[in-house]
């Protein structure tokens, strides 16, 4: 007799319910496919990686644009810090970003992946699969025709499968301040310092429940050092206005890919996003709109696949990843040529100013 393949469980299964791969589960859930989201966590807003911090792109251009307000936080401007904290402000004619109440925004997604369908599991760790035919078989889940591996720059769809792991990383940590409010809210304060945050910057910002401070470095896991997150608030701290009375409510860290996975993004069937796939910006590590945007295009193209409309899902998220060529350029430079007194010098610079406003405010000849 004939062997008829088992059905499967899932059209697709997701791991990961951050900002790619609630994306993608949302796409694939308005062809009405059958997705599963697997969480480690039992709350998606503990233990978070992310800053939070929304371009102006993805409020109007994605389906972030449906946050509550009270989540978010209108920010303008951004004031650049060279090491010895003289400054700049820069602006841009309607641009803007948004700070958000990050762990209740998590939550908000999950609440909207389930209003959508999506089978969310969450404390339900992905510890492996295997290829059964034409479909994956998911330890602890059942058959799904595409796993998705959205779950972190430390990826373990990609150990499991196969696939490409990013190997260039920064080290992030960031301070919460609950009902802080900083003199200037309506900036995000940036900071460029060797010392502190050698290959990226430090950051405050006013958010809608206080005040976050953050600082990355370059991270190299044969001499890893955790950022000076205490030298680094004492140093900003009285220029942009924090109390000294001001009590930390939370900490988050993890590590932020800068780089390209080190092999395929994609197997039959199997495909990473997000932060998994290095769909980070390089220089800024910038990655929610990016990760949002590969993420539902991951999502669409298997919802149209399976719908027999679309191409190989597969295809459709190798050319969606975006590749960020002059950003890994300004990357290397960062990376090998980042020194604190052009800075100093050269930051009320004509020059200095239009290259700052291009790498924030994502748009070339922006004048003050």
């Amino acid at each position: 007799m004939p062997h008829t393949p088992p059905a499967n469980d899932y059209d697709v299964v997701i791991v990961g319910a951050s900002f790619a791969g609630a994306a993608c589960a949302l796409a694939a859930a308005q062809y009405g496919l059958r997705v599963c989201v697997l969480e480690r966590k039992a709350d998606p807003g503990e233990r978070l990686h992310t800053t939070g911090i929304v371009v102006k792109e993805a409020m109007e251009q994605t389906w972030l644009g449906r946050m509550p307000d009270h989540l978010v936080q209108r920010v303008a401007n951004v004031r650049l810090y060279a090491p010895n904290l003289h400054n700049v402000l820069l602006t841009a004619p309607g641009y803007y970003f948004l700070t958000t109440d990050t762990p209740n925004l998590m939550r908000w997604l999950a609440s909207e992946l389930r209003a959508n369908g999506v089978d969310l599991r969450l404390q339900q760790s992905f510890t492996d699969a295997c290829r059964d035919g034409d479909a994956w078989q998911v330890e602890g889940v059942g058959r799904t025709a595409y796993l998705v591996g959205a779950d972190g720059a430390r990826s373990r769809v990609a150990q499991r499968t196969g696939l490409g792991q990013v190997r260039d990383n920064l080290y992030g940590v960031e301070r919460e301040f609950a009902g802080v409010q900083l003199p200037e809210g309506d900036a995000l304060h940036c900071f460029v310092s060797r010392r502190f945050a050698p290959g990226y910057i430090g950051w405050a910002a006013q958010n809608s429940t206080g005040v976050q401070v953050g600082l990355a470095l370059r991270h190299d896991p044969a001499h890893a050092r955790a950022p000076d997150i205490e030298g680094f608030l004492e140093h900003v701290r009285d220029v942009v206005g924090l109390p000294h009375s001001a009590q930390v409510a939370g900490t988050r860290a993890g590590l932020v890919p800068c780089g390209l996975p080190d092999g395929a993004i994609t197997a039959p069937g199997v495909i990473l996003t997000g932060d998994a796939a290095g769909v980070v910006s390089p220089l800024s590590a910038g990655g929610i709109h990016s990760s949002w945007r590969h993420g539902w295009a991951v999502g669409d193209a298997i919802g149209l696949h399976r719908r027999g409309t679309g191409p190989a899902a597969e295809q459709v998220a190798r050319q969606a990843a975006p590749t960020f060529h002059r950003k890994r350029v300004l990357r290397w430079a960062m990376d090998h040529l980042q020194r604190d007194w052009p800075v100093n010098a050269l930051l009320r610079t004509g020059p200095m100013r239009r290259l700052a406003e291009q790498i924030y405010f994502h748009r070339r000849g922006v004048r003050m």
